[in-house]
């Protein structure tokens, strides 16, 4: 039997004026996937620790319009070489005029790009619909995004900045379904910035594939910072061909019902990729870091770390999975997931895992979860730093490993001005509660 919410998603997917039949082809398709897979439920190994009951018991509506007292603003002004914003799913603002003045870079909302060979070549090859039930919900639904193309060869010096700003209306929450293709060609260098903010209860539903030609270097960022009534769930899927490299950063500090999944197919021969996340939990948040490494090509090399941070009655999980194919030799892979809890009510489930399936690789994984070091606490207090504050540098500190390597200043500093503003208001609310 079909809810009304199902109906109200899949008898009626979206479709952009003038787009091409492929891409009908496609939302057609994902309809019918949908409607096969259904919701993910708890029976699911992937969705064991996540229900998604609280967001399919909402009347979701798509509404394009802006929240009313929730203007966009960019949390780095001017900084970025192109910016375009999304407000619950539709084009807000484009600054990407400067980026396009140069011949090598292309940035525009996605549905522009639906003509070009490189949209045709690469959209919805690599995020699976088939097998995934959100991904074939975005692609069927899918109302704007971001198109990104760096030519072969071109170094984007700065960052192209992706800014999405959820809200609902006074009469109904909203659903939004942000797609983006990003292209990096042979031998180039681009630095992509997502940022997630907004107001209210709110669904997001976000897949983002990321293709790093021969030689490419790539660098990602997700932040999500949404309200705490939202409900969030993203896909980042990357693809990587020859001696390119990638890093992914997710951060999550927002968010009521966040799910982020990470999937990066390394299929050709050299490539390296690291991967890093950061969720920093209190109340009664819940956030699902759900990743899949697939090393498919020999001689490739991924590192991978997840560091929480969670307080009060929050849930946190981390799902890496490492696959290393029989024919991906040489294969050098290293998985690490730390958390840090500070009240004794939150939960963390850590599942790292590899599945390897030759012998001429080098892998390892673990797991760690632990409590602030009471002797580095008295170390601090022994040198007149006060209870609260010996505490915030603690947990920062343990943030700080992913935080510093951000090459971007203006991310970095932006990075660390959010989790100082959160940490002090968590560990006061502590301090008061006894």
């Amino acid at each position: 039997m079909t809810s009304v919410l199902e109906e109200r998603f899949v008898a009626a997917p979206v479709h952009i004026d003038g787009e091409p039949e492929r891409v009908r082809r496609i939302r057609e398709q994902a309809v019918e996937r949908f409607n096969a897979l259904g919701w993910p439920t708890t029976r699911s190994e992937d969705w064991k620790y996540t229900s998604l009951t609280s967001l399919t018991n909402i009347d979701w509506k798509i509404d394009q319009r802006q929240p009313e007292g929730n203007e966009p603003e960019s949390p780095f002004g001017d900084e970025p070489v192109a910016e375009l914003m999304f407000v619950n799913g539709a084009l807000h603002a484009n600054r990407s005029a400067l980026a396009n003045e140069h011949p090598g870079i292309r940035v525009m909302p996605i549905g522009e790009a639906m003509e070009t060979e490189s949209f045709a070549q690469h959209f919805a090859r690599y995020a699976d619909y088939e097998k995934h039930a959100m991904t074939a919900l975005n692609t069927a639904m899918w109302q704007d995004g971001a198109y990104i193309e760096i030519a072969p060869g071109t170094v984007v010096e700065g960052f192209i900045h992706l800014l999405y700003v959820g809200g609902s209306n006074a009469d109904h929450p909203i659903a939004s379904h942000h797609r983006n293709l990003i292209v990096a060609g042979r031998g180039s260098q681009i630095t992509v910035v997502e940022s997630f903010f907004g107001k209210g209860t709110y669904f997001t539903n976000t897949v983002t594939e990321i293709v790093a030609g021969d030689g490419a270097v790539v660098d990602h960022y997700k932040f999500e910072n949404e309200s705490l009534e939202a409900f969030h769930v993203g896909t980042v899927q990357i693809h990587q061909e020859r001696s390119s490299s990638v890093t992914s950063r997710t951060i999550a500090t927002g968010g009521g019902l966040v799910r982020n999944e990470i999937n990066a197919a390394l299929t050709g021969e050299g490539a390296s990729l690291s991967m890093e996340g950061l969720f920093v939990l209190s109340g009664k948040q819940h956030v699902d870091n759900h990743t899949v490494i697939d090393h498919v090509a020999p001689h490739c090399d991924s590192v991978e770390l997840f560091k929480g941070i969670l307080d009060e009655n929050a849930r946190g999980i981390f799902d890496g999975r490492i696959i290393v194919e029989p024919d991906a030799v040489k294969t050098n892979s290293r998985q690490t997931n730390k958390n840090l809890l500070l009240s004794e009510t939150a939960i963390i489930d850590s599942k790292p895992s590899l599945e390897i399936h030759n012998d001429d690789v080098k892998c390892n994984h673990g797991s760690t979860i632990g409590q602030l070091d009471e002797e580095a606490l008295f170390y601090l207090r022994a040198r007149g730093i006060g209870a609260e504050e010996a505490r915030n540098l603690l947990v920062y500190a343990f943030a700080s490993e992913i935080v510093e390597r951000m090459k971007v200043d203006a991310v970095r500093e932006n990075a660390g001005r959010a989790l100082f503003a959160r940490m002090p208001k968590r560990l006061e609310r502590r301090s008061e509660s006894r």
